[in-house]
């Protein structure tokens, strides 16, 4: 692994999981708490310390959406694309996020700021289409609200 400022936080939560059994998803857990991504370019002393391939570290890594493989944005926007919230317009708000944002679900804006990411049921069904901004889930979400959280996104970020 390189020698980067995250490097000796990785290498300390690889430690404290390689010798669990069925550790790799929570060090993987821990590693994006530490980073805010899982850095690829750890796989495969991961995967050394666990005692599995590469191929079976990054098969894990891959299957679940809420691991990252590189930082996101400074915001993290979640649109819910479960049936509920399809039924009820999440596919026309997720065509009008790429729109705003310039960029696709799993890809973060130019400018940093957002990252756009389907998510699979917020538990808010009966008030869909269901948005979660960072941590905070938004019922009834229409396009005019959709727009109304992306600019109180970009407002924060100004000093």
């Amino acid at each position: 692994m390189s020698a980067q400022p995250s490097s000796k936080s990785v290498i300390a939560i690889i430690e404290r999981w390689k010798d669990e059994p069925g550790g790799l998803l929570p060090l993987f857990h821990d590693v994006q708490a530490a980073l805010g991504y899982v850095p690829p370019e750890s796989l495969s002393e991961i995967a050394g310390a666990l005692n599995l391939s590469r191929a079976e570290v990054h098969g894990v890594l891959s299957f679940y959406h809420d691991f990252r493989t590189a930082p996101a944005g400074r915001h993290t926007v979640q649109i819910c694309q479960a049936e509920a919230c399809q039924a009820v317009g999440a596919r026309a708000l997720a065509q009008r996020a790429t729109e705003l944002l310039g960029t696709e679900f799993g890809s973060t804006s130019d400018d940093g700021g957002v990252t756009l990411e389907p998510v699979y049921c917020l538990g808010n069904c009966a008030c869909g289409p269901s948005v979660r901004v960072d941590n905070r889930v938004h019922g009834r979400v229409d396009s005019e609200r959709l727009e109304a959280l992306l600019a109180a996104c970009r407002q924060r970020e100004e000093p």
